[in-house]
Formats: C-alpha cells, sequence, structure tokens
C-alpha cells in the first residue's frame, strides 16, 4: 500500500517510520527547508532525533506528489490545522481515504475532529488511529497496541488489517465519539495530574485523580452519544494512564510547569510541541457547562490556564467539595 503522512511532526513522523516496515510512505511537510534537511540526514532531528528513516520513507514539500498515487492519507497536523489540511486534501484527492490522528476539541467553535471532518469532507471514507501512543516509542519500534476507530465497519477492519504489523498491533472500533472524547479529555486530566505531581501531593493523589478523570471523561462522552465500553479500552483508560504518568507527556509536562509557576507563555516556549490540552480544557469546561455536566478536574484545569486560580488554589477546591456517591 501506498501511503502519504500529511504532517512531520513527531507523530507523523513516527508513523511514517512505523509503516515504511511493509508500505511505501510519502512524509510531507509544509516547510521546504526542513524537507531538505530531513532529506537529507535522513531523520527528523527537530521532533524524533535518532530515528532514522528507513529506505521506504519519502519526504517531499510537495503536497499534489505527496498524495499521487496514495492509497490511504494520514492526515497528522495538530487540530488547528486539520480543518485547513483538509481543505487541500478535499481539492486534490477528494476520494481518498484517509485517517486523522489529533485530539481535542476545535477552538471557538468545541467541535471533535470527526465533526471537523464532516464539516469539511462531508460523507467521506474515513477514520480515526488514537490510543496509548508515544511516538518516540512507536519511531524506535517498541510494542504498541493502538486503535482504528470508524463508523464504516468494513474500513476500520480492512485498514487495521493493513496497517497492522511488527510491534504496531491495532483494534478496529467503530465508536467515534468515544475515541475522540477519551483522546481530547486525557490531555486535560494529564495536565492536572501533572500539577498534582509537580505539587507533590503524593501517589495517592494522583490515583485519585485519574480515577476520578475517568468517571469525567465517561460522564461526557456518554452525554455526546458515546459508548461506555469505549472508555475502558485503549483510546480511554489506556490513553488516559500512559498520558497522566508517563515522562514523555507534554501535557504532564505543562502540569509539572504550572505548579513551578512558570507561565503558561513560557512553558509553550519551552516545550517547542503542541500540547493539546490546553485549548481543550478551555472548550471540554463549556461544553460541560452547557451540557449540565459535572467536572469539577477539567473546570479547574481551565481555570488555572486563564490564570483565575494558582495550582495549588486548584487543589484545595477540588479537596473542599462535599462527599457524595461514586
Amino acid at each position: 500500500m501506498r501511503i502519504a503522512v500529511l504532517g512531520a511532526g513527531a507523530w507523523g513522523t513516527a508513523l511514517a517510520i512505523a509503516f515504511a516496515g511493509r508500505h511505501t510512505v510519502s512524509l510531507w511537510a509544509r516547510d521546504a527547508m526542513r524537507v531538505d534537511e530531513m532529506a537529507r540526514q535522513r531523520e527528523n532531528r527537530r521532533y524524533l532525533p535518532a530515528c532514522a528513516f528507513p529506505d521506504a520513507v519519502q519526504v517531499t514539500a510537495d503536497l499534489r506528489a505527496a498524495l499521487a498515487g496514495a492509497d490511504l492519507a494520514i492526515v497528522a497536523a495538530p487540530l488547528a490545522g486539520l480543518r485547513p489540511l483538509l481543505q487541500q486534501l478535499k481539492t486534490l484527492a477528494p476520494v481518498l481515504p484517509f485517517l486523522w490522528v489529533c485530539k481535542g476539541l476545535e477552538a471557538g467553535s468545541g467541535l471533535l475532529p470527526h465533526q471537523v471532518v464532516a464539516e469539511v469532507m462531508g460523507k467521506a471514507v474515513c477514520g480515526v488511529l488514537t490510543g496509548p501512543s508515544f511516538a518516540l516509542e512507536v519511531a524506535r519500534g517498541l510494542p504498541t497496541a493502538i486503535t482504528l476507530v470508524a463508523t464504516d465497519a468494513a474500513f476500520a477492519e480492512a485498514m487495521a488489517q493493513s496497517l497492522h504489523g511488527g510491534n504496531l498491533r491495532i483494534y478496529a472500533n467503530q465508536d467515534l465519539i468515544g475515541a475522540e472524547v477519551g483522546g481530547a479529555v486525557k490531555n486535560v486530566l494529564a495536565i492536572a495530574t501533572g500539577i498534582c505531581d509537580g505539587l507533590g501531593l503524593g501517589l495517592n493523589a494522583r490515583a485519585a485523580l485519574i480515577t476520578r478523570g475517568l468517571a469525567e471523561i465517561t460522564r461526557f462522552g456518554e452525554a455526546l452519544g458515546a459508548r461506555r465500553e469505549t472508555f475502558m479500552g485503549l483510546a480511554g483508560m489506556g490513553d488516559l494512564i500512559l498520558t497522566c504518568t508517563g515522562d514523555l507527556s507534554r501535557n504532564r509536562r505543562v502540569g509539572l510547569l504550572l505548579a513551578e509557576g512558570k507561565a503558561l507563555e513560557d512553558i509553550s516556549r519551552e516545550l517547542g510541541h503542541v500540547a493539546e490540552g490546553v485549548p481543550a480544557a478551555r472548550e471540554v469546561a463549556r461544553r460541560a457547562t452547557e451540557l449540565g455536566i459535572d467536572m469539577p478536574i477539567t473546570r479547574a484545569v481551565a481555570a488555572v490556564l486563564d490564570g483565575c486560580i494558582t495550582p495549588r488554589v486548584a487543589v484545595e477546591q477540588l479537596m473542599a467539595r462535599d462527599p457524595t456517591h461514586e
């Protein structure tokens, strides 16, 4: 199969490397100078240093060339870049099946990625790749299990079979809403867990945050039409545990730095990568309020990010809540 990976950030690069063992891959990036560097060095030193490109990976700054002859496109832009990249895809390859890998809720609209896809592409053959996966580990070939989710069961099964292999295990699923809610809200909870760890509140507090965070994800998802069992799987609990506890988590790192008293602008510059939990926190909190869903951890994270309260005050407010049934 010929695969066009659109976006050469950490995750797009990692997938290009992983799939090149069984497929021919074009890795597209917008910046021609970066593409020249990657082509010359045969690695993406900016996002995934020391992860060499297999021979089957070709890099290009020409989107039309990347899509030429492709059987599948993987849209690996951050959520903020999903809509404009889809608009280009619609123009250049309107019937090409595609997957996206971004997570969150679109700033301003509050839409999940599949809703953005529907607005731009209409009824396209498409789905999402999601689940517990750090790009660096995937690029290094370490064992990883993720989920390929599409409402078209036949497409989900066929793509899972085609992409599955080596140390990358892929499961098929049809609950787009559940998979995307899990992927969006777990980033918010990773910021909360980072704050908890940064303040030295202990492992008991971390376990409580993750567990009660899963309850928030489930309430939010079910209100939007997701299936509860999705949150017990890779796209829910699996992704939540990894992002909240793994040292490679950008969102957890945001929380750790907030606990140190650093400003959000300084943290963003220091990271150099997109931490999608930051815009997601505000959008999830807003949608939860509109829907009347109780999400105290999410609201607390949004308040910290907006500078309304300090991390320590946020914890004190959460602990001061009245007792209730689990």
